[in-house]
């Protein structure tokens, strides 16, 4: 059949078609900014008018059985290069895995995650399986390749990252990956830190082996975006202070709290107050012993001694019921006589006199933003040199101790000048969350979208009888602070 009289045999129906198709994919084209990919339209033409690929030449076989098998394999490849642009561009559907954010989000819930909203990014790693994150499950490989790869670009979304997003990224600090330890919140270069490079990599039948993750391949987290480019934060008795200004708690920020109790917190009581059980840690005799000092007459007779995480309406309702006797917040009780450890708080170098309720020093730390220039002193390098070598790619530089300057691509380098936009992240449950304070800036080619509504939600700690569905929260708005 000529290219003519292929085209005379197309019904106007299927004209119809293919004119919606093309218009949806030139848009789409339009919006990537990329032009190359027009050149798919080609085979669109062809699969819609002209059909010299016989794609579906297994519908003329007369064999029933090949025919039922293949209409399964048509379906299921269309419904996965669907299920792909829907998750590449518009949303996608995560899993809270942590406590970190909560109350605002729980542990166990399913959120839908809206991308289109500061602009979806396009793939990095374009040939992926799409219903899996980096990992196939029973094979344990990888669901993607790593080439072809593509450059960090995004698309024009509805607006940028505001302050008191909650938002969905990928682990900066997830490059490098231990792959027995990736799910725990042990990640790379703390275990560095910890153990050692030499005794991380000489063991590999204990930590696994380390590889290296795409950025859009790395683990995924959520947290509170509390510092946008170019603004310096600190903390100062746990309230954030952005550029001077003290910003609002969200209304469900926990705080670790040493409390005494007037009868023990078991799981069902836990349940009752929405205290995530796990995070609740009783003390036994010495420890106990102190806080019974700390709390004096305060504390019930018989008294029972816990710290965990609280909200201001969890002490209220504990309260008013007589089960919480005594409470004082954990990071009040932090001074000479309850040493805190500092060697894992971010900055490495700079922040040994920080503390998570009070991080950022006298003049707060200073975010990066596009465009911004930072003077290259040493108390820079120790801040910036993660962002310079990991995120922006200079992975030759380093700090040079005889000449006093830092060493960027081959150079001395007096300043930086930083190519991306970067963001401070916290939890809500502000004690117990492993964010920005320990592992540092979020870059925005880590940002993949901001949750709006939870699908779904699961008490990982009960049965199906037990309350397993927690039926409030379904359909509910996923960030109720903004």
């Amino acid at each position: 059949m000529t290219f003519n009289e292929r085209l005379k045999a197309v019904r106007t129906s299927r004209w119809v078609r293919f004119a919606i198709v093309s218009i949806i994919f030139f848009l789409w084209v339009a919006w990537l900014g990329n032009w190359w990919v027009a050149l798919a339209w080609i085979l669109l033409f062809d699969i819609y008018i002209t059909g010299y690929i016989p794609f579906t030449a297994w519908k003329k076989s007369k064999n029933k059985a090949f025919r039922s098998v293949m209409s399964w394999v048509d379906a299921i490849v269309y419904a996965l290069i669907l299920v792909y642009f829907v998750f590449a561009f518009i949303g996608q559907n995560y899993q809270i895995p942590s406590s970190s954010l909560e109350k605002t989000l729980l542990t166990g819930d399913y959120l839908w995650v809206n991308k289109f909203v500061y602009g979806p990014r396009v793939p990095m790693t374009p040939v992926h399986f799409p219903l899996v994150h980096n990992r196939l499950p029973i094979l344990n490989t990888n669901s993607y390749l790593e080439t072809p790869s593509l450059p960090y670009h995004r698309l024009k979304g509805l607006r940028n990252v505001e302050e008191g997003d909650i938002v969905v990224f990928n682990f900066p600090a997830g490059d490098s990956v231990a792959t027995k330890f990736e799910d725990t919140p042990e990640y790379y270069e703390s275990m560095v830190r910890k153990y050692g490079r030499e005794t991380i990599k000489a063991n590999p039948e204990t930590f696994g082996k380390v590889i290296f993750r795409p950025v859009d391949r790395r683990q995924n987290f959520v947290k509170r975006a509390v510092g946008l480019p170019g603004q310096r934060i600190r903390i100062s008795g746990d309230t954030i202070y952005i550029d001077g200004r003290a910003r609002e708690f969200p209304k469900d920020v926990q705080f670790n709290y040493l409390v005494a109790s007037s009868r023990p917190i078991d799981d069902d009581l836990a349940h009752k107050y929405g205290i995530n059980f796990t995070d609740v840690f009783p003390l036994q005799s010495e420890m106990a012993a102190q806080a019974a000092g700390i709390f004096g007459d305060e504390a019930p007779a018989g008294a029972h001694f816990y710290v965990m995480p609280l909200t201001s309406g969890m002490i209220e309702s504990m309260s008013a019921d007589g089960v919480l006797g005594a409470y004082v917040k954990y990071n009040d009780l932090l001074s000479s006589s309850y040493p805190v450890s500092n060697d894992y708080i971010f900055p490495e170098g700079v922040a040994s006199k920080w503390t998570l309720s009070n991080y950022g020093g006298s003049r707060g730390l200073l975010i990066p933003a596009k465009g911004m220039t930072v003077k290259l002193d040493h108390e820079a390098w120790l801040t910036y040199h993660r962002a310079i070598r990991n995120y922006e790619g200079h992975t030759d530089a380093y700090w040079d101790d005889e000449s006093g300057k830092a060493i960027i691509d081959g150079k001395p380098a007096d300043t930086y000048t930083f190519a991306m936009d970067y963001y401070f992240m916290m939890g809500d449950n502000r004690d117990n969350s492993q964010d920005s304070r320990f592992w540092g800036f979020v870059p925005e080619d880590h940002i993949i979208g901001t949750p709006i509504l939870v699908l779904a939600s699961f008490d990982m700690q009960r049965s199906f009888l037990d309350g397993k569905i927690r039926w409030n929260r379904i359909l509910r708005d996923a960030n109720p602070d903004k």
